[in-house]
């Protein structure tokens, strides 16, 4: 048994507070994978490329996409499960590895070798049969763990203007 004693409001912020500073431990179970065509990691040609995402029948039924049908777009969330804990960047580094474009930070670019290897994609819906959403413009290879879809609203688009700098363009020129 746990006994807490609180004297005062401030004891609670205070208590709180260190629950937050505390390491969390996430653990997170795949929806579902990608069928792909691509097998490899590789930077470039994304277009054109369809997926299907296979959602996982012991966790869901088709009660889960019920609705996906009516949005032209998902937002998907993935694991990059290929990425070696070796290859994992915590600093900065120069996109690609081209020292033609400026060194910086991992979250300042969208590379692989994040953190936490999180993906994120927004993608058109071609198709949704059963548990399977077949999709254009994911840019994950078969077998990622899909961990989490969300329609894409317009309302959640950005607002105000949108920059980003030249190398950036550069480096998405063949991306999809």
């Amino acid at each position: 048994m746990i006994k807490i004693y609180i004297n005062s409001w401030l004891d609670i912020v205070i208590k709180m507070s260190k629950r937050r500073c505390e390491k969390l431990n996430i653990i997170l179970k795949p929806v579902g994978y990608i069928r792909s065509e691509r097998k490899e990691m590789l930077d470039d040609n994304w277009g054109g490329i369809v997926s299907t995402i296979e959602l996982d029948p012991q966790q869901f039924n088709e009660d889960a996409i019920l609705g996906l049908h009516t949005f032209s777009h998902i937002e998907v969330i993935f694991y990059f499960h290929k990425v070696k804990a070796n290859k994992i960047e915590t600093g900065s580094r120069h996109p690609r590895n081209n020292i033609n474009w400026p060194k910086i930070g991992i979250f300042s670019q969208r590379g692989k070798n994040r953190p936490n290897q999180l993906g994120l994609s927004c993608c058109q819906i071609i198709d949704i049969e059963g548990l399977s959403i077949k999709v254009n413009g994911l840019d994950a290879i078969d077998g990622t763990p899909v961990l989490d879809i969300k329609p894409y609203m317009s309302e959640f688009a950005p607002k105000g203007n949108i920059f980003q700098p030249e190398w950036s363009r550069e480096l998405m020129k063949k991306y999809f």
